[in-house]
């Protein structure tokens, strides 16, 4: 039987770009067997919103022309679309501002708040594990005189209420904790987090990008002041998303585009139906079908662990005794260059590796540095995950990928 430390010692050392040289055409022609691990990425588009999508393009308008029927159909589609959003998501329709995905919806409430906070709150407070779609807003913050301070987490990457408690004061005009971490799958208890920012007086936002698969969301009963969704991470469309902003927030955040005053003047720009249809359509079948969604999720982790396992036994679970997203799976593999493993198992199996790609360039992941590791560890780090429509027959094509590394190295 062949080890895992011989397989990989014709392996390369790590590359110093996250995509292979050469045609990309190569790749994507090979990928009709993919078997699809990156769910936390993107989600695949769910056939059913896809169709709502495509009878919706039969119907031309923009939703801001109020001169004819057609513009009225339009703007009675996005109507719509705001109240099954809010519905799914524990809010009004009125506290729901549709925008291009999470990123902007981030940058939004963080800037937004920020600049509109009483005078006085000058004080910025994240996570050390946000995305870098809040983190970079925050420090656009400091650059322009803002006191920017990061929250540390425990190991399992968790934030204690009492540790921020010991931050706040009323200097502080933001507080953004993400829900649901993107590379470690671990969850924050946001009720908590909310009553302690609350009691301060800021402005509490919280990143929900990967909430709605992880978890009910109920943004009333979670009790912060901003809220960011983006509808390619639960089934719907890329391209558009939503900034929650509560009515009961201390102070409505400031918009960042100006144009012809949509969104009640938070959010300038035409709003797309045809995306805020199929975003509808998305968090509607998630009420409908979310619990048995995580169910499933978590029932195929169990399957991809166990045959990681078989290949691995040193594997090590990140966070493992934390609360996790049910559909994602975060390990290192102690010994094994994640990187390029990922890289020889394609075309066939989509993943992510524990080093962030910005530019072209690895480097290791803010959140794994928060956690303590070093870069070796970090190097080693895999992040699977699954969802709606992982099958048995994806964690088969994983299986006969890792064995056909391991025929090629006997």
């Amino acid at each position: 039987m062949v080890s895992t430390g011989e397989v990989f010692q014709w392996m390369d050392l790590r590359r110093p770009t996250c995509q292979p040289t050469g045609d990309p055409h190569q790749w994507i022609g090979a990928m009709s067997t993919l078997g699809y691990f990156d769910y936390l990425g993107s989600s695949p588009l769910d056939p059913r919103v896809r169709d709502v999508m495509v009878a919706a393009w039969d119907h031309p308008g923009n939703s801001g022309a109020q001169d004819h029927a057609f513009g009225w159909r339009a703007a009675a589609a996005v109507e719509a679309a705001r109240r099954k959003v809010a519905e799914a998501l524990g809010a009004e329709a009125e506290e729901i501002t549709f925008t291009s995905g999470a990123t902007e919806a981030n940058n939004l409430l963080m800037l937004g708040a920020a600049r509109a906070a009483p005078e006085g709150r000058r004080r910025i407070l994240v996570s050390s594990i946000e995305h870098k779609s809040v983190l970079s807003p925050a420090q656009v913050l400091a650059g322009q005189g803002y006191d920017l301070a990061y929250v540390a987490t425990d190991a399992t990457g968790r934030v204690d209420p009492d540790a921020l408690r010991a931050h706040l004061d009323p200097s502080v005009a933001v507080v953004s904790i993400m829900a649901v971490n993107n590379e470690i799958g671990v969850i924050q208890n946001v009720e908590a987090l909310s009553a302690v920012v609350t009691a301060s007086g800021a402005f509490f936002h919280v990143d929900a990008t990967q909430a709605p698969n992880a978890m009910a969301v109920d943004l009333h009963a979670w009790g912060c002041d901003g809220a960011s969704f983006s509808a390619h991470k639960l089934y719907g469309p890329g391209g558009i998303g939503a900034a929650y902003v509560s009515e009961a927030a201390p102070w409505r955040p400031l918009p960042l585009l100006s144009g012809g005053g949509q969104e009640e003047g938070l959010r300038a720009g035409t709003v797309p139906h045809v995306l805020c249809s199929g975003f509808a359509t998305a968090c509607e079948l998630l009420q409908s079908q979310g619990a048995e969604d995580r169910a499933h999720a978590e029932h195929l982790r169990a399957k991809v662990l166990a045959v990681l396992q078989g290949r691995f036994p040193d594997l090590q679970v990140t966070a493992a005794r934390a609360p996790r997203h049910p559909g994602c799976l975060h390990v290192r593999l102690p010994g094994v260059d994640a990187a390029d493993l990922l890289l020889r198992l394609q075309p066939t199996v989509a993943a992510a590796i524990g080093s962030a790609c910005t530019s072209g360039q690895i480097g290791t992941s803010h959140v794994l540095r928060s956690l303590g590791w070093d870069d070796p560890a970090a190097g080693e780090a895999l992040r699977l995950s699954v969802g709606r429509f992982t099958t048995d027959a994806d964690v088969a094509v994983l299986d006969h990928a890792l064995s056909a590394l391991w025929a090629d190295a006997a």
